[in-house]
């Protein structure tokens, strides 16, 4: 039963993958092919999820929008973890008043309320993929910088790290060397739940018109042109949303089989 989740996670999230990197063949239309007649169709045998109101394929943009969606979530979540861990590490294996001043910051990042403080950082910089990652990654890397420096201080301790230090090793040796690979399986978990936050949150940008500029498809974007429309043609809202909730719960449910992992293996 434990394992449930992880595979239901992994199942749909190797669907969205695939569909997301073969997007371009999977695609029975182009994504910005425009129809005015046919806006607003519903699903139909030749576009199985309708058409929007310019009469592009729904399917099509779906598919093409998961690349966007998946591509800013996991590239930020990336960026955020290595800054994460170099802020994290720096400041456990360090401690005084580096840990102090280091801290400082990640309590200033911490305080400000996330998708505000997003908000204003993509209207300065412009609507735009690398905009959107820069803003995104800036903002997260703070849980990652806490959650390692705790992680230090308990492992610092251990005879094996005093071993090495005595032995004469680097700080920079003895942190990529024999730390960091043991403080990296809570970063990964917290990993999974982050990339999940970045992908709702990309997506809220893009329905405000922060995020990922027209007419490159994303997620929120479609969401945010069907909202007009909802009760006209339901199914603009409903496909795009499902698509968003599908792939926030399965990066959930894999966060929380590799946390139940390792919470069993720590008691062992």
């Amino acid at each position: 039963m434990k394992n449930i989740g992880f595979i239901i996670g992994c199942f749909f999230l190797v669907i969205l993958f695939v569909s997301a990197v073969f997007a371009p063949i999977l695609s029975p239309h182009s994504p910005d092919q425009i129809n005015l007649e046919q806006g607003l169709s519903s699903p139909s045998s030749s576009h199985f999820l309708g058409q929007d109101k310019l009469g592009r394929d729904i399917l099509s943009r779906v598919l093409h929008g998961g690349r966007v969606s998946l591509g800013v979530g996991i590239i930020a979540t990336v960026i955020s973890v290595s800054i994460g861990l170099f802020v994290g590490s720096l400041a456990g294996f360090c401690g005084g008043k580096v840990d102090a001043l280091l801290m400082r910051l990640v309590d200033i990042v911490l305080s400000f309320p996330g998708i505000l403080l997003a908000i204003v950082m993509a209207a300065v910089l412009g609507p735009s993929v690398i905009n959107i990652i820069i803003a995104l990654s800036i903002l997260g890397w703070g849980g990652y910088a806490r959650v390692v420096r705790g992680q230090i201080l308990v492992v610092r301790q251990e005879d094996y790290i005093l071993s090495a230090i005595s032995l004469g090793l680097t700080p920079s040796r003895v942190i990529v060397r024999h730390i960091l690979p043991n403080v990296f399986a809570p970063v990964l978990v917290e990993a999974m739940f982050g990339v999940g936050h970045a992908i709702v949150a990309e997506s809220s940008l893009s329905f405000l018109g922060l995020g990922i500029a027209p007419p490159m498809p994303s997620w929120g974007g479609m969401l945010s042109d069907a909202k007009s429309f909802l009760l006209v043609a339901p199914h603009l809202v409903i496909i795009p949303g499902i698509m968003i909730i599908i792939v926030v719960v399965s990066f959930n449910l894999l966060g929380d089989a590799l946390y139940d992992r390792l919470a069993v293996r720590k008691q062992k």
